[in-house]
């Protein structure tokens, strides 16, 4: 049975930050609110008229872009085009990848103890069964899937080299796969380092067998609302994906891939809309360490992942008198249970105004 949806829980408390007088500071889902860049705008009304069926492979351009992007941003190297296909943004692709693979009843799928929870609900749709675990801790028997997520949402936490290569390590120990959600890879601030993908070389050796990439252009490309995201990685893990989704329909339209291959052509928008990011965060991280709140990991992605050591629904209470709605820290696992989440994704007038509300 799935789960009561959890933005549905703290209903009450978006009431009253919606309330405020002076109007809501939303910081609770990460939603883009910048613009499309127009050079991705220009390529979707390009190809408004595409009256055939989408191939659900994409399009060579889209996939050898997709490639590239994976070399030139990251240091992938090794990637073949035909190991790469779109999704339909990340999310519906998290949530069915254990049942594409094939997993069902008493198969283990490994998440980590701080979760999307997605991830939770794929393993829920497929039958199988979901264990948390911190980083290190031992993978039960039966684990056929392990899911990874550098950085984290929702802590921001950047897995080091040497725990990306220990996953793969046990993943392949009991033959499962590491599925690495790598939506936040291009988030990066300083004086943290760049996040690596579980497919670089320094990671992997060299070695796709067994390794998936998951990628989303909604987070630096501000394409939620074009639902934009593709799969990389192990060429045979790949082929099977893609033969579940063909018989499906599972479609990624004409328009959007034109749209996606300009995305990932083009470097400069991903630059700026990094430094907006880092922006809003520095004025949002000197607010909540001034308000009282203790700052933990957060050195990469989308959110702060903050505390003051009381129960996370008090806190998101506390925001939501002052007109600012956060996520409880609970909507990720138990351990979450004395934090909340504050997502960058406002604009710069809001993020101020939060930091205002806070002093």
């Amino acid at each position: 049975m799935l789960p009561e949806f959890y933005w549905d829980t703290i209903a009450d408390q978006a009431a009253l930050a919606r309330a405020h007088p002076d109007g809501v500071v939303d910081l609770s889902v990460g939603t883009p609110v910048d613009e499309v860049p127009a050079v991705i705008r220009a390529a979707l009304s390009a190809v408004a008229d595409q009256p055939g069926y989408p191939s659900a492979a994409g399009t060579p351009e889209l996939r050898a872009a997709a490639a590239d992007a994976l070399k030139r941003r990251y240091g992938v190297e090794g990637v073949a085009e035909h190991a790469v296909v779109p999704t339909i943004g990340s999310k519906e692709l998290v949530a069915l990848l254990p049942t594409l693979l094939g997993l069902g009843n008493g198969d283990v799928v490994a998440i980590p103890d701080l979760a999307y929870p997605t991830y939770e609900v794929g393993a829920v749709l497929a039958g199988a069964r979901t264990v948390r675990l911190a980083p290190g801790e031992p993978v039960p028997a039966g684990t056929r899937l392990i899911w990874l997520n550098s950085p984290s949402n929702p802590t921001g936490r950047v897995l080091a080299v040497a725990e990306l290569r220990a996953a793969i390590a046990t993943a392949r120990a009991v033959g499962a796969v590491v599925a690495s959600d790598e939506c936040y890879l291009p988030l990066h601030y300083p004086p943290a380092g760049a996040p690596l993908s579980v497919l670089d070389p320094a990671v992997c050796h060299g070695r796709l067998d067994g390794l998936l990439a998951v990628h989303s252009l909604s987070k630096s490309s501000n394409l939620a609302g074009y639902r934009a995201g593709f799969i990389a990685g192990d060429p045979a893990l790949v082929a099977r994906l893609l033969s579940v989704r063909r018989h499906a329909g599972m479609l990624v339209p004409q328009p959007v891939q034109a749209a996606m291959t300009a995305a990932l052509s083009d470097d400069s928008h991903v630059a700026e809309q990094r430094e907006r990011y880092a922006a809003r965060r520095a004025v949002l991280l000197a607010a909540v360490v001034a308000a009282g709140f203790t700052v933990d990991h957060s050195q990469a992605g989308l959110y702060l992942w903050i505390t003051r050591g009381e129960p996370c629904r008090a806190t998101l209470a506390w925001f939501a008198g002052r007109g600012i709605l956060v996520a409880p820290g609970d909507f990720y696992g138990p351990r979450g249970d004395q934090h909340v989440r504050l997502a960058l994704t406002a604009t710069d007038e809001r993020i101020a105004t939060a930091a205002a509300r806070l002093s």
